[in-house]
């Protein structure tokens, strides 16, 4: 952790929705005149597209293999931590992108599915913000857990989850069902052992519910919107939460455990503005 510059995490698997909780992030950065330095998890991607998918091609080979995306082995986690700890003490650090997109990559010259070169982020940041899988991370390879100030989980309930990358990478990204599926079959394994811990290592928790039927996530065809859900907020430490006001400003939510409150799904921006804000100042505000 650093008093001085701070670091916020959000952890999650793809297609959890940690992309529209950046949003909201930004909206408080924005609107607090915060300078953040904006990290995507996908730039500490060990390999590059071509690379992954001819290593994946090979593990389908290999009897019992599960590797995956959200394995340590096919991300850089030590420099993951490496970089929170050089942004922590000095304010700056080494960084680059993933490229998304072709159009993404003109202004690099580059396609989709490679990284830039790594080079110094610039100076005068308050914050350095992550967005990524393994924001909470803590095995063998690193402790990344250890540098986060804050850090922030986003966790559908697994069916909605499913919904989710299902129609994000066959309707965005133009993978066909089966190839989505098996992905999420092959990815079951080190999602188990390497993301659903960093849960139990966050400050606050974000799990979307449905209130609609989403037994069989392979056949919707809809996501749920968020009027179609409410959402559990769970605090690890709920002590300087006040949840009299949460519940007076977030109408039909309710408290179901003293660390928890619940809220309807339309209302989960304005409930992480209201719970970030003062969050996000009290860091700023205790820096050296």
């Amino acid at each position: 952790m650093s008093r001085t510059y701070p670091i916020i995490a959000i952890t999650g698997s793809s297609g959890a929705g940690t992309t529209s909780v950046m949003q909201s992030f930004q909206h408080v950065f924005r609107r607090e005149n915060i300078n953040a330095l904006m990290i995507e998890g996908d730039s500490m991607h060990r390999y590059e597209r071509k690379e992954m998918d001819a290593l994946l091609s090979q593990h389908k080979k290999i009897p019992g293999s599960n590797f995956s995306h959200f394995n340590p082995q096919a991300n850089l986690l030590a420099e993951l931590a490496d970089t929170f700890r050089q942004f922590g003490e000095a304010g700056r650090c080494k960084v680059r992108k993933y490229i998304h997109t072709d159009l993404e990559g003109v202004p690099y010259h580059q396609t989709a599915g490679t990284m830039t070169p790594w080079q110094d982020s610039t100076l005068g940041k308050d914050v350095l913000f992550y967005e990524g899988l393994h924001g909470g991370y803590v095995g063998e390879e690193a402790n990344v857990a250890k540098h986060v100030d804050l850090l922030v989980g986003v966790v559908p309930i697994i069916n909605l989850e499913w919904i989710q990358k299902l129609h994000r990478d066959n309707k965005i990204r133009g993978y066909s069902k089966e190839a989505v599926t098996d992905i999420i079959l092959r990815r079951m394994p080190d999602y188990v052992n390497y993301i659903c811990p960093q849960f139990s290592r966050t400050h606050v928790n974000f799990q979307r519910v449905p209130t609609v039927d989403t037994s069989n996530p392979f056949i919707a065809n809809d996501i749920p919107t968020p009027d179609e859900s409410m959402v559990v907020i769970r605090f690890a430490n709920p002590e300087g939460i006040d949840f009299p006001y949460l519940l007076s400003m977030l109408h039909d939510s309710m408290m179901t455990r003293p660390n928890t409150i619940v809220v309807p799904g339309g209302k989960m921006g304005l409930a992480m503005q209201l719970i970030f804000t003062p969050m996000i100042m009290r860091l700023m505000n205790t820096r050296d």
